[in-house]
């Protein structure tokens, strides 16, 4: 090797060009990414408590819901009820259980003393945390597709026999309207498991997490309903994860919402935001 070569500022000190060197770097990080994915499928295919919590959210969802219809009754044109919110009442309890499950997803990991083998075998720990984060938002996605699916079915097969009917002025229940209902509910309990995902990965502390989630998530709405300032119910309304989120299944008297659906389900995902950003920051700089 030539002076020239050896000296070249262009080169790192193994003697490869920038991009070489760029590329080996990125591959070395996508390596790292997908090992600390396949760790974390693994732990949570055989650990049975994540799997049971996301079941129960489907069985919520959909025996809240269909008992929500079996109870509803639409007698004429005025009756103010909005189908795909009483199909999808069960959502309100269900995403309780999607809130614990993301909670200990790294709740146990501090409880059991697996969190110091999980960094010592990823030392990148954005990393560790973005593959906990993907390998939770899978299953909570597809166990609030089928809890949606599901409540949205028994709604279909219940709500027609009680009046909410075309002469009622219901004219389709898979309108693109409430297509978007239902797809604004698998969104918002997604993001509530992220949320608390990034909540107990701040608090390190499964039962301080669940008691913060929760208390973030119904607190807003109680405040809401005993508040008798107008302007300021409104207010809470609007920047509370549930109440907020929950308008996302609007279907009828969107005017009158705090938020449009879509935007409610933007307060949600900046309070996520939110909590990812903090319990990276935690993760990162503070000792396991």
């Amino acid at each position: 090797m030539s002076l020239a070569a050896r000296v070249d500022p262009a080169r790192d000190p193994l003697g490869r060009a920038p991009h070489a060197a760029a590329l080996d770097a990125t591959a070395a990080v996508l390596r790292a990414a997908a090992s600390a994915l396949k760790a974390e499928w693994t732990k949570f295919r055989t650990v049975a408590g994540p799997s049971w919590l996301l079941a129960g959210v489907v069985v919520l969802a959909v025996a809240v819901g269909a008992a929500t219809a079996s109870t509803t009754r639409c007698s004429s044109a005025t009756c103010g009820i909005d189908p795909a919110k009483v199909s999808f009442t069960g959502i309100y309890l269900g995403q309780a259980m999607a809130a614990v499950a993301g909670v200990l997803a790294i709740g146990n990991e501090y409880s059991t003393g697996l969190i110091k083998l999980s960094l010592t075998a990823m030392p990148r720990r954005l990393t560790w945390l973005f593959a906990k984060a993907a390998v939770q938002t899978g299953p909570v996605f597809v166990a609030a597709a089928l809890a949606v699916a599901g409540a949205a079915l028994a709604g279909r097969l219940i709500l027609p026999g009680r009046g909410i009917t075309p002469a009622h002025g219901y004219a389709s229940l898979t309108s693109a309207t409430d297509l978007r209902a239902a797809a604004g509910a698998v969104l918002y309990l997604t993001l509530i498991g992220l949320f608390s995902l990034g909540v107990a990965t701040a608090v390190r502390d499964s039962a301080a997490a669940i008691g913060l989630v929760l208390g973030v998530l119904y607190l807003f709405p109680l405040a809401a309903a005993v508040v008798a300032n107008p302007p300021l119910t409104r207010h809470l309304e609007q920047i509370g994860p549930l109440t907020a989120g929950l308008d996302a299944q609007a279907t009828t008297g969107l005017s009158n919402l705090p938020l449009t659906p879509w935007q409610g389900l933007g307060v949600v995902a900046l309070w996520t935001a939110g909590a990812l950003l903090l319990g990276a920051l935690v993760l990162k700089f503070r000792d396991a």
